[in-house]
């Protein structure tokens, strides 16, 4: 087992709880209640529930990769892929629209948990017992 990729994994199923119960009434509900057209309201929940879909599943790849050396590096090297350009997205619009990272702090746990993930794909790298189930 990769303790790094359990950890990811944590802190990664963490931050889906986050985004769905503090986030929800932070950003989703906001959103909606601003009266856009039925349609924006649509695609609002659908990008928000999308999100919410996709950090679940990343969170999942990331605990059966710290479980499973068999899949450790492709499910691993897809969250990570995914979380750094998360990061970098959050990073770039914190900064262009609002000139700041401290209003859009979830760069820093993407990136926190794209280096867990790295750490934990590199030290099993090579490793007999890494190949187990």
């Amino acid at each position: 087992m990769s303790k790094w990729l359990l950890a990811a994994g944590t802190l990664s199923l963490a931050t889906t709880g986050i985004h769905l119960f503090a986030g929800g009434p932070e950003v989703h509900v906001p959103l909606l209640a601003s009266s856009p057209s039925a349609l924006l309201k649509t695609y609002v929940s659908l990008l928000w529930h999308a999100t919410s879909a996709i950090l679940l599943i990343n969170s999942l790849a990331l605990l059966l990769a710290a479980v499973n050396g068999r899949y450790r590096v492709p499910l691993a090297a897809a969250v990570i892929v995914q979380y750094l350009a998360y990061a970098v997205l959050f990073i770039g619009y914190g900064l262009a629209y609002l000139g700041s990272l401290s209003t859009t702090p979830q760069w820093a746990a993407f990136l926190l948990m794209a280096a867990l993930a790295a750490i934990g794909v590199r030290s099993g790298k090579g490793s007999p017992s890494t190949m187990a189930a």
